[in-house]
């Protein structure tokens, strides 16, 4: 059955309809793309092959064995053993309870994911481009110290820090002690919650942020650029001097302190992100995987070309990249060298990698996307992928757990069926390859 044929198709166009006002509506808000990705449920088996037995839903209720108030209690001594003072703990815990709206967060997945040229039609927008060139003047002496510290390009901090919180404007309500508390106490990770926890608590005890004044996302991610509270204990920096590492009030904070994280990442000056790319008729597609990295030199010597219009950076020739089809074969193509992989260790998510080096290209009127998209096949839902990989496995490829999660098991298993069916093995999950294993 063609794609365009399915039967949830018509109901998907109207979601993606929908997807799109609504993203036209709020480019300007944060892309919380930092949030702390969680695994999602596995899906019900497929009718047409006896999958493998599917692990506990990931998302299924945590039926807490105690009252919050006697794991507070718990956990209040587990804080004052690693070094928190007991003032310190009861101040921040004042009033605390278990924040149900949490909770909903941690166990909701979204059944349709928006396509990645949605997102970067939201992340690059005029309007961002705009405000980010604004404060690229109005900071100019700052990023100056900033750059010559850490040794982090300018335009990739500002773009870190617009898709982070449009440029501060949306960091996140929510009390971070009560959302990670909450986590602690009912989420479905609760060691890492109460690591973050005491972290928090630690921040607190530093004397860097007030309780009251220590807001971010439901997940615990804070400030302007969301960093969660381990990350700020080890990259937080006090750059303006008033002695508080401040990555709430202190755009110099939040800046400078992105830019260590960076740094440490592998962030190298003056180096491009990477460049987008043409692949010749034939090309082996089993090639554009992250874990395979070439000069590019090498990667040129196999049949790319460069877009008419376009040069590569300069000095490109004999730095390491790797080959990214972020829509599969039938989309754009991008080299992308060692700063995009300093981004993806902020955010190990391809498409806010490329959001954010796209942002950070046009803050200093560099070009946008050449190639098109294949916008008449929308990204497999949910439900749809846990399905393609419990199919997957059934047919002898092995797709890891059926998560939902495209990861690096079921791109590896994807290849394999594409091969098998005489489909590009580019690893891109399809409703073309999904029909397929249904068919079988």
């Amino acid at each position: 059955m063609s794609p365009c044929r399915h039967p949830r198709w018509q109901f998907r166009q109207f979601i993606a309809a929908t997807s799109f006002i609504l993203l036209v509506a709020c480019a300007e808000k944060p892309t919380a793309a930092s949030a702390v990705q969680l695994p999602v449920a596995p899906a019900a088996p497929a009718a047409q092959a006896a999958p493998p037995a599917a692990p506990a839903p990931a998302d299924a209720a945590v039926v807490p064995t105690q009252s919050f108030e006697d794991w507070e209690a718990g956990f209040r001594v587990q804080a004052l053993q690693a070094g928190i003072t007991a003032q310190t703990f009861d101040r921040a815990f004042s009033g605390v309870t278990a924040d149900p709206s949490v909770v909903t967060a941690d166990r909701s997945q979204p059944e349709f994911s928006r396509p990645v040229w949605e997102y970067l039609e939201g992340a690059i927008s005029p309007v961002r481009v705009r405000k980010g060139q604004a404060l690229l003047a109005q900071n100019a002496e700052l990023l100056t110290r900033i750059e010559a510290r850490y040794g982090v390009d300018r335009q990739a901090l500002i773009a870190v820090w617009g898709m982070e919180s449009s440029f501060g404007q949306f960091q996140g309500d929510k009390s971070v002690i009560r959302s990670l508390a909450t986590l602690a106490y009912e989420g479905r990770r609760p060691d890492f919650a109460q690591s973050q926890l005491i972290a928090a608590l630690q921040i607190l005890q530093n004397g860097d942020i007030q309780p009251e004044r220590m807001l971010g996302s439901w997940a615990g991610a804070m400030g302007q650029t969301q960093f969660i509270p381990t990350t700020y204990a080890t990259h937080a920096v006090d750059f303006d001097g008033d002695g508080r590492r401040d990555i709430w009030n202190s755009s110099a904070d939040a800046l400078a302190s992105t830019a260590y994280y960076l740094q440490s990442s592998g962030w190298q000056r003056g180096q491009p992100w990477g460049f987008e790319v043409q692949l010749a008729p034939g090309f082996d597609y089993n090639l554009a995987d992250g874990a395979i990295r070439k000069p590019v030199s090498e990667w040129m010597q196999l049949g790319l070309t460069l877009p008419v219009g376009t040069q590569m950076p300069a000095g490109a020739e004999n730095l390491s990249a790797a080959l990214l089809l972020p829509a599969g074969y039938r989309g754009p193509a991008f080299l992308v060298l060692d700063n995009f992989r300093a981004v993806l260790k902020y955010n190990n998510s391809s498409s806010y990698a490329l959001a954010v080096s796209l942002l950070a290209q046009k803050l200093y009127g560099g070009g946008g996307i050449i190639g098109g998209w294949p916008k008449d096949d929308l990204p497999l839902s949910r439900s749809e992928r846990m399905e393609l990989q419990n199919l997957l496995s059934a047919h002898g490829y092995d797709a890891g757990t059926p998560d939902g999660i495209i990861g690096a098991n079921t791109r590896k298993a994807i290849r394999l069926a594409q091969q098998r069916y005489g489909e590009p093995a580019d690893g891109y999950p399809t409703h073309m390859l999904l029909e397929s294993l249904r068919a079988r």
